[in-house]
């Protein structure tokens, strides 16, 4: 029975194509003005899911109805932004938003003025006669929100809509979604980002076209029966292994500076933890309970559902080296300028082979301009670069044969099979013929593409691309490996493989530097650097750079937490305050409980009660975005440009 406060309302969905079953007997029901995320990993069937539902494609059997009517019927009152950019790149922001417009039968007095309103909500009305194409990826999910808003549609259904896109700009975009979800408009969202998920009011979850668990956040949480242990000691790699083997401990995830540790009870599982390193020899540095995220209820649920995966062994591997404690990738005085602009500036940077380095930045920091310096692709304006051992030899033959590069980018050609892009880049990288065969075989098991060599590169999901891509670019084993925002559009268990392949090179002394926009696996990285505006502003391990950033984060919960951000961001610089379904994050300075009171009798004057106060540790993200911030002030720009 469905409430009258229904939006959307999905009953026993099913779609097929031919043999294959991608949605199988789905109820789902959303509340009019909620927004409701749909997780899952690749080939879930959550893209067939959101075609249904925009009325683009006919159900097989079952029954659709948003705003009351058949999906098809209720097309003229939907927004839906596809997982690939849609709009034309050769169009101004203004002439997209005209050509889109008419093309829903607005009046064009209604267009200029949505257009002009919605432009400036998302802080774009700047940037009306720019090409699409020159936006940042930032800027063009904003405009492709802003056409889908200029019909005025009362649901909204966004499939990934921000993947590739900088922490800055997620943050504003999610500010963006719950501004609209206050006036009334019903949003359905899927999205590889489990921290994105959080802010979502419930979300379900989809594996194999069916919808296994549905609740918010929280409920998700509590229900997995299981508390995250944070642990830090020597060896992490042999520390993970003897953990994974232990009684008592049901997950275990190394991270740059830490392992995640699930455990049923946090007391007897701190004991497992202390006797099984105790007993390796290994020192403890230090063990602390924290939440658990919605990735690791996502990860400990999928492998409920499908079992354990795990990456395959790479085939013919070298022998791993002694620990090398030169420099496999520097750089001094770096910069560049593209004509009277100036890209990099002055850039000094270290990366030790067996170190994971993950170079963090939003949008035009300058982040890929430096990669693409450092391996040897772009000329410098200024400094020097080593990389693997030579300096002003990057081009040689010696050097191409020891670097890997994955760039930001699709890589490979979407007119060649599978099997003919493996085969060009291992003859470019010179992967003896006797190996061949099998690392190609190797890159389609871990891409989860076995027997399917032949089909077109260009007609696999963004998921799966990304994974072939990364197979091509370690198929030589390189020892130094550049890896542009590898995991873009990943989902969280195919990306657990990634990573664990990533620290395996490591281990064996291969030198990694790695961009990411998905904070929560900047985690995985040993140290990190921050790039604003061409400058690299801070440097050090996860743990450390939380710890540098001073000041506090206070978890809110209110009988109106929507209210609250809006009347908390009028009056405080706005990025300090962030919505999170139906709780907010505010980032404070001084004394958290002082804040927290003052806080209290703030929103009380307005009639708004605090329910719940919690201090909670500094995300990545949270320390992205105070960066950010600071160095777009000493810049002297606002972040959000």
């Amino acid at each position: 029975m469905s409430t009258p406060e229904a939006a959307i309302q999905v009953r026993a969905l099913t779609k097929r194509y031919g043999d294959v079953e991608a949605v199988r007997g789905i109820d789902l029901e959303v509340q009019t003005g909620e927004i409701f995320g749909l997780i899952g990993p690749d080939g879930a069937g959550k893209t067939s899911t959101f075609q249904i539902l925009a009325g683009v494609m006919e159900a097989t059997s079952g029954v659709a109805e948003l705003l009351g009517q058949p999906a098809r019927a209720a097309r003229v009152r939907v927004g839906y932004l596809t997982q690939a950019f849609s709009l034309y790149p050769d169009l101004s922001v203004a002439e997209n938003l005209r050509y889109v417009g008419e093309l829903r039968r607005v009046v064009a007095r209604d267009i200029e003025q949505r257009g002009h309103r919605y432009l400036t909500m998302f802080g774009m009305e700047r940037f009306t006669d720019r090409l699409a194409g020159r936006l940042s990826g930032g800027m063009k999910q904003k405009l492709a929100l802003t056409c889908a808003l200029v019909a005025e549609p009362r649901v909204l259904l966004l499939d990934e809509p921000t993947t590739g896109v900088d922490p800055v700009s997620r943050r504003e975009f999610w500010d963006a979604l719950a501004q609209l979800s206050s006036q009334g408009i019903t949003i359905v969202l899927a999205t590889p980002y489990l921290d994105e998920a959080e802010r979502c009011h419930r979300v379900a979850l989809m594996h194999e076209g069916r919808i296994h668990r549905t609740g918010t956040p929280a409920e998700l949480r509590q229900g997995l029966g299981l508390q995250r242990l944070e642990v830090r000691a020597a060896d992490l790699r042999r520390a993970a292994t003897m953990l994974a083997e232990r009684d008592g401990i049901v997950d275990v995830q190394r991270f740059g500076d830490r392992l995640d540790v699930m455990v049923r009870d946090v007391q007897a599982g701190e004991r497992a933890v202390r006797e099984a390193l105790a007993a390796g020899r290994l020192a403890v540095h230090g063990v602390r309970a924290a939440t658990p995220t919605l990735e690791n209820t996502f990860v400990a649920l999928l492998r409920g559902l499908q079992g354990e995966t795990r990456a395959p062994e790479f085939p013919g591997r070298r022998d791993a080296v002694p620990p090398d404690t030169t420099v496999a990738i520097g750089a001094r005085g770096l910069g560049k300028r593209f004509g009277a602009f100036e890209a990099v500036k002055g850039i000094d940077l270290e990366v030790r082979y067996g170190e994971v380095y993950g170079l963090l930045g939003a949008n035009g920091a300058g982040k890929t301009t430096t990669i693409k310096m450092l391996c040897g692709l772009l000329e410098p304006s200024a400094g020097d670069v080593r990389l693997a051992g030579k300096v002003g030899e990057l081009r040689s033959e010696s050097v191409r044969q020891q670097v890997g590069y994955m760039s930001q980018k699709f890589s490979l050609y979407d007119d060649l099979t599978i099997d003919e892009n493996l085969d060009f880049f291992a003859g470019v990288y010179r992967v003896s013929s006797e190996r061949r065969e099998a690392r190609k075989r190797w890159v389609l098991a871990f891409a989860g593409l076995e027997g399917r060599g032949r089909q077109l590169t260009g007609s696999l999901p963004g998921g799966w691309k990304q994974r072939v891509a990364f197979g091509a670019a370690i198929m030589h084993e390189p020892r130094v490996l550049f890896l542009d925002e590898p995991t873009s559009g990943v989902d969280p268990i195919a990306r657990r493989a990634f990573w664990a392949m990533i620290n395996q090179l490591a281990d064996q002394g291969t030198a990694v530097l790695v961009t990411t926009h998905y904070l929560e696996e900047a985690e995985q990285c040993n140290r990190l650097g921050f790039m604003v505006a061409g400058e690299l502003v801070a440097e050090g391990t996860p743990s450390g750079v939380k710890a540098a950033q001073g000041g506090r984060v206070l978890e809110i919960r209110s009988d109106g937490s929507q209210r609250a951000v809006a009347l908390l961001k009028a009056e405080m610089e706005p990025w300090r305050v962030s919505l999170f379904g139906d709780r907010f994050h505010v980032i404070v300075d001084g004394d958290a409980q002082a804040a927290a009171r003052r806080l209290e009798t703030r929103l009380a004057r307005d009639g708004i009660r605090v329910l719940e106060t919690t201090e909670q540790d500094y995300s990545l993200e949270d320390v992205f975005i105070v960066i950010a911030e600071k160095g777009a002030r000493a810049d002297g720009r606002p972040a959000a440009a």
